[in-house]
């Protein structure tokens, strides 16, 4: 009986140690708050803008005369013949179809852009993780929004994946 005491008592004494020694390999890294300062300093929102600013001032320029036109056809369209504004419809109608089709091109462009210029910087961001783990040793690195409860023992290595990335 005393040896199954001294068996059962090593053998948590053994899973204490392991959970301790487990809990110094694991660390947490804020994933949204290092992707946010990098994609800051990365300058890569202005890159985009830049790189779709003149589709956008386009756009901005259909839809402006596009609403003055409908606004003269509110004004005017009871005064106007029959024929003329009738043709007038007809453009609005053809004028909006085009606005709808640039403007639908253009945000899936730009969606797309975004996602290829998020994807380098998680790339880049997953990339630092492992190197700032290997060089610490951590053999789990967590985000930090999806852990409920982080000890003190589990490390925080944010600021140096974000010293990494930069």
């Amino acid at each position: 009986m005393k040896k199954w005491l001294f068996a059962a008592g090593l053998g948590l004494a053994m899973a204490a140690s392991a959970s301790v020694q487990a809990a110094d390999s694991i660390a947490v890294v804020n994933m949204g708050n290092l992707f946010q300062q990098v994609a800051q300093s990365t300058g890569v929102s202005r890159t985009l803008e830049n790189e779709f600013k003149g589709r956008a001032s386009e756009l901005q320029n259909m839809e402006g005369d596009l609403q003055s036109k409908m606004q003269k056809l509110q004004r005017d369209g009871s005064t106007m013949k029959a024929a003329d504004r009738s043709k007038m419809e007809k453009d609005l109608m053809a004028q909006r179809q085009q606005f709808q089709t640039k403007a639908q091109a253009f945000e899936q462009d730009r969606q797309r852009r975004s996602n290829e210029e998020r994807g380098k910087l998680v790339t880049r961001i997953q990339s630092a993780v492992k190197k700032v783990a290997d060089d610490k040793g951590y053999d789990v690195v967590l985000d930090a929004n999806t852990v409920a409860y982080a000890g003190s023992s589990v490390k925080d290595i944010t600021s140096d994946v974000l010293k990494q990335v930069k």
